[in-house]
């Protein structure tokens, strides 16, 4: 269990674009930003790569947004700490070669956010 004195940085290491049409929004955020994109199978979802870190996009979401993910170096700990403060957390995933864990989470009020473990 995390103790009171569980502490993170803050620094974001990842973000997920949701959207309503996955590949309409590749197409605009790859012409805004010049970032290149990634396809992950026939659904539009999949990534770009930013000038600093990755950021991952997937279609049919309801809740059309950006969520930001802050890097932890324990995500257990940090999960737990997130619990402590009142907040929801679903997960933690498996690790994912290349990318780490991670774990969906909201505050007291429902803000969304996300913790990264990088691996």
């Amino acid at each position: 269990m995390a103790s009171e004195h569980t502490r993170m940085d803050g620094e974001i290491s990842y973000f997920e674009v949701g959207s309503g049409d996955a590949a309409v929004t590749a197409r605009f955020l790859t012409d805004l930003f010049g970032w290149s994109f990634t396809t992950m199978g026939d659904t539009g979802d999949g990534w770009f790569q930013t000038p600093r870190i990755r950021a991952g996009l997937h279609g049919n979401d309801p809740a059309h947004g950006i969520v930001l993910y802050f890097s932890v170096t324990d995500i257990e700990a940090a999960a737990a700490r997130v619990r402590a403060l009142g907040g929801d957390v679903e997960g933690p995933s498996e690790a994912e070669a290349g990318f780490g864990r991670f774990c969906n989470c909201r505050d007291s009020q429902g803000l969304r956010f996300g913790l990264h473990q990088p691996g």
